[in-house]
C-alpha cells in the first residue's frame, strides 16, 4: 500500500525532468512532505490539446484532425473517482490500484486502458510494528521513509479519471473533478521487510510508452511495470510526527537513529 508520500519539487523542475511541453497549472502547489489521500498532487500525463468539456479527446468523439497528444503537468486530487460513481466519497478508498487486478477491476480498468499518468514523489512512507504497545494494546508502528538512493524523483505509476459532478451547472468550472490513484505491487526485498506492497516506479526509458494514450494492450502495458531494481531504493526511520497529517515540513523526512527503536522483529 502507498498511503502517504512526500512531494517537494518545484513545477519548473518537474517540467524539465518529465519533458513537459504543455503545463496546465493554475498555481504551483506548496512543497508537501506529508501528502495524504484527498490532497492535490502533481501528475504528468499525455493528452491532446483540444478536448471536449468532459475531458475526452476529439479523436475519441469521431472528430477529424485532432492534434497529437502532448505531455502535460496538472494537479489532481489523490483518490480516484470512477466516471460511473454516484458518490464522490468513493475516492477516499481508491488511493491505490493493485497491479495484479488493475486491468480487470471495474473501478480502474477504463483508466488503465486510456488514462495513465506519472505521480512524481520524493519518496513514500510505510509503517513497521515495534515492541511498544498502544493504549488499545496493539503494536505501535514506526514510520520509515523510502526513496531513491540517488536522490532522484520517484515516478510512481498512476491512473487518472475525470468525474462529472451532476449537482453542478453546465458552466460551473468545478463540474469536472480530476482524480488519481497509485499503482502498487509486491515489494522488493530491500523494502519488503517493512511492508509487503510498494508503489510501482516507471523508469525514464518507459515513461513515453506508459503515458501514450493510444496504447491499450494489457500485456504490453503490464510489461512496462516492474518493481524497483534491487538496491535502487533506501529506507530509514523518521519521526512519528508524520503519522499526523496536520504535521508538515522537511523535518518529517530526516532520518533518526535506527538503533534506538524497539522494532518488533528487528530489521536486516
Amino acid at each position: 500500500m502507498c498511503g502517504r508520500y512526500a512531494s517537494s519539487r518545484k513545477p519548473e523542475d518537474l517540467i524539465e525532468e518529465f519533458e513537459v511541453i504543455d503545463p496546465r497549472l493554475e498555481k504551483p502547489l506548496e512543497p508537501d512532505f506529508n501528502v495524504a489521500p484527498t490532497k492535490e498532487v502533481y501528475a504528468v500525463m499525455e493528452r491532446r490539446p483540444s478536448t471536449l468539456r468532459d475531458g475526452s479527446s476529439l479523436a475519441s468523439s469521431g472528430t477529424k484532425g485532432a492534434e497529437p497528444a502532448q505531455r502535460q503537468l496538472r494537479t489532481l486530487r489523490w483518490g480516484l473517482i470512477p466516471s460511473w460513481a454516484k458518490d464522490p466519497a468513493i475516492g477516499s478508498r481508491m488511493i491505490n490500484a493493485r497491479m495484479e487486478t488493475v486491468a480487470e477491476k471495474p473501478s480502474f480498468r477504463r483508466a488503465f486502458s486510456a488514462r495513465r499518468c506519472l505521480l512524481p514523489a520524493d519518496g513514500y512512507f510505510e509503517w513497521y510494528p515495534t515492541s511498544r504497545k498502544t493504549k488499545a494494546g496493539k503494536p505501535a508502528k514506526q514510520p520509515f521513509f523510502i526513496r531513491p538512493k540517488d536522490g532522484g524523483v520517484l515516478a510512481m505509476a498512476g491512473l487518472y479519471e475525470i468525474w462529472r459532478d451532476p449537482t453542478r451547472d453546465e458552466d460551473d468550472p468545478e463540474r469536472f473533478r480530476w482524480t488519481c490513484t497509485v499503482l502498487t505491487t509486491q515489494a522488493e526485498d530491500a523494502v519488503g521487510h517493512i511492508h509487503d506492497r510498494m508503489p510501482l516506479m516507471v523508469e525514464p526509458d518507459r515513461r513515453a510508452a506508459w503515458l501514450d494514450p493510444t496504447a491499450s494492450s494489457k500485456d504490453d502495458l503490464l510489461g512496462l511495470l516492474v518493481p524497483a531494481a534491487p538496491g535502487r531504493l533506501e529506507a530509514f526511520p523518521v519521526s512519528t510526527l508524520v503519522s499526523n497529517v496536520r504535521n508538515n515540513g522537511p523535518d518529517l523526512v530526516e532520518p533518526i537513529p535506527l538503533e534506538t527503536l524497539p522494532l518488533e522483529d528487528g530489521l536486516p
